[in-house]
């Protein structure tokens, strides 16, 4: 199989699952095997996908979480050093930092199959996800997409 190559962005992707007899959210976070830290879905997209394709591929590969489900692009977004993603020089020695876009993915079940790159996940409440979540990145998206499920009015649409 011929290798993928990577393009110069990373995805955050932030699941999120409605206790509609509670009227509360729980957030769903994953702890990496390799460097024992909290955080949402992340990953490199792809040469020739967008952001949103990126995140959908991720969400599947990492969690089984089908792209059939919702999705919200955030205006969260990060930059990440080359180096902690893939390692120097990928896209020229001009490339120190990638952007990082977020995302919110809606579930209806909380039935998550993690990948190997996971030790766990946990489905928790947003004041403890705050508290697990190791990148202030994935704390600000998780921020905004919390934001928004309770402005916007999502928790009461959803019942």
């Amino acid at each position: 199989m011929p290798k993928i190559q990577r393009a110069p962005f990373q995805v955050l992707v932030l699941p999120y699952y409605i206790i509609t007899a509670r009227r509360q959210i729980e957030y769903a976070i994953f702890r990496r095997k390799d460097i024992d830290i909290w955080q949402g879905i992340a990953g490199g997209g792809n040469a020739g996908e967008n952001s949103l394709e990126a995140a959908k591929r991720e969400s599947l590969e990492e969690g089984q979480i089908s792209s059939n489900n919702q999705f919200i692009k955030l205006d969260s977004k990060a930059t990440i050093p080359v180096k902690y993603v893939i390692g120097d020089f990928l896209w020229g020695s001009e490339t120190y930092v990638i952007p990082e876009y977020c995302f919110g993915v809606h579930v209806k079940e909380q039935n998550v199959i993690i990948s190997k790159e996971h030790a766990e996940f946990n489905w928790v409440s947003f004041d403890k996800a705050m508290e697990m979540l190791k990148w202030d990145s994935n704390k600000n998206a998780l921020w905004e997409l919390n934001e928004r499920l309770h402005t916007n009015g999502t928790i009461i649409r959803s019942i």
